[in-house]
């Protein structure tokens, strides 16, 4: 379910969210439960290899600094699957986008602020990242939250960039636009908001505007930022 939303704010806080159902990861036809990564038992062996040129080819071509052309091969293929075995992901060889997402997060996880996109200030600021579509929070040069993955809006409805507030949280939160939960909805620029999905962020289409998390990294998220908090958004959505 893409749950993304651009709404704005209705009604008040209630209680803790309740997942409509189980979500489901898609990836080159391959579907796996759960929101982000199965159980992989040896993956590697039980998985066809993919003969499909994913997504993001290029981009996880130069990430395990293989021959870059954009075109599967049978060694991409084999490096992909490692590395996907490696992190717990659907181990088919395709460079979609659960395996370039997982990918983004391992360089960015010890110091996701290294090319000091995102300002650093005296208080709490929201870092949103289109560009490897990754958000996390920092105050100063301390980060206290993330990085995470997240979803950024689609071509037509993209996430504003530049410096924005949180304004208004709601906690189970519902689109009366698109009839979609948005749980942990914090909204910092019109209806524009940090949300959680049911179903899986890992898709080439984006959002309608909002910032998808994972429902866990949501919840966390929830309790770190406060109202009034800052936001900083840059970047562009990478294929969008």
């Amino acid at each position: 379910m893409l749950a993304a939303v651009t709404v704005l704010p209705v009604g008040a806080a209630s209680a803790t969210p309740v997942p409509p159902a189980s979500g489901s990861e898609v990836e080159a036809g391959f579907v796996r439960t759960g929101a982000e990564h199965a159980p992989v038992e040896d993956a590697a062996a039980k998985a066809k290899c993919s003969r499909r040129t994913g997504p993001y080819q290029r981009a996880v071509e130069k990430w395990l600094k293989l021959k870059v052309d954009g075109k599967q091969s049978a060694a991409d293929c084999r490096a992909i699957r490692k590395f996907q075995v490696k992190h717990k992901i659907k181990a088919n060889g395709f460079a979609g986008a659960a395996t370039w997402a997982t990918m983004q997060l391992v360089s960015a996880k010890k110091h996701p602020n290294a090319r000091k996109k995102c300002p650093e200030r005296r208080y709490r600021v929201a870092c949103v990242d289109l560009n490897r579509q990754l958000t996390w929070v920092q105050k100063g040069r301390k980060v206290i939250y993330g990085p995470v993955p997240m979803r950024s809006g689609r071509a037509g409805h993209r996430t504003r960039t530049g410096w924005h507030r949180i304004y208004w949280k709601h906690r189970n939160h519902w689109s009366t636009i698109y009839n979609a939960p948005m749980p942990y909805a914090q909204f910092f620029s019109g209806g524009q908001a940090f949300h959680a999905v049911y179903g899986s962020i890992y898709t080439t289409v984006g959002s309608w505007g909002c910032i998808n998390l994972r429902l866990h990294d949501a919840r966390k998220l929830w309790h770190v930022l406060k109202k009034g908090d800052r936001v900083y958004v840059w970047g562009h959505r990478p294929g969008k």
